[in-house]
């Protein structure tokens, strides 16, 4: 086997939670892109028929399926729908996250004042919502032994960010979901069965670009200007940017990697800030 052909994701079926996100429709176009046949899973159908034409524009395969990640009957429909459409499932990824400005602390909005409802959710969607996804799409991975899951996580996990509690904590909560069941599926159902995980690091995103920039202005904030100081390469993440860590990791190219969180940071672990 030549070493392009380890990259090589061709006839292998990729599902992908959070497919119509700014960085899961990214993931998409680039599973795609290593001719994987896609199913984008996401609730908004406007989105996901807009990523499943980039794909086909591009001579890639690719389906949308409805899909809510918190909801177990919805998830089983969707399986059923990837099956009878794609015919198995081979690699998983659980792009679905994302945090609440009511679940974020600021001037306005005080620790002691977060509403656990907004709370709630952040953790649910984050946490759970990787773990269901899980359940379902990987007992097709467990009846045939083998299969690569992937999982979304977040610097945040490893160092917690001010202001985002909820979500750091349950990121956190995906790194050691990400090791339990890496040694879960080997044990119990196959060594060929891998999960490991990314962390991406400050990439412009629908729910931290006002954050990280100035809404009337598009200037930096100064949380924006701390993250760049902070960040050796002096810019944040662009979507593509993740594409071939991912395939790396649900590739044969990885084969013998499983339990592992990826940072794609732009050496903001790296850094101590002096």
């Amino acid at each position: 086997m030549g070493v392009t052909d380890l990259f090589d994701l061709r006839g292998r079926v990729a599902v992908i939670t959070g497919g119509t996100g700014v960085l899961g429709s990214e993931l998409s176009r680039g599973l795609a892109s290593a001719r994987a046949r896609v199913a984008v899973l996401g609730r908004d159908a406007t989105r996901r028929d807009a990523v499943v034409s980039d794909i086909l524009r591009a001579g890639g395969e690719a389906v949308g399926i409805a899909c809510d990640v918190l909801d177990r009957e919805s998830l089983l429909a969707a399986r059923a729908e990837v099956l009878e459409r794609l015919g198995t499932v081979d690699i998983l990824v659980n792009g679905a996250g994302g945090n609440r400005p009511a679940a974020t602390t600021s001037s306005d909005l005080s620790f002691f004042d977060l509403p656990e409802e907004a709370l709630n959710h952040v953790v649910q969607l984050n946490f759970m919502g990787t773990l269901l996804p899980t359940q379902i799409f990987g007992q097709v991975l467990a009846e045939k032994k083998e299969g690569v899951i992937l999982n979304v996580s977040s610097m945040s996990s490893f160092q917690p960010m001010t202001r985002v509690v909820g979500y750091s904590a349950a990121k956190a909560a995906v790194n050691n979901l990400t090791q339990w069941l890496a040694v879960h599926f080997c044990q119990n159902y196959s060594p060929k069965i891998r999960v490991n995980a990314i962390a991406p690091g400050f990439f412009l995103t629908e729910q931290n670009r006002f954050l990280l920039t100035d809404e009337e202005t598009g200037e930096l904030t100064a949380r924006g200007r701390s993250i760049l100081d902070n960040t050796p390469m002096g810019r944040f993440g662009e979507p593509a940017d993740l594409v071939g860590t991912v395939i790396w990791l649900v590739s044969d190219a990885s084969r013998f990697v499983t339990g592992t969180v990826v940072p794609v940071d732009g050496g903001f672990a790296a850094f101590s800030g002096v």
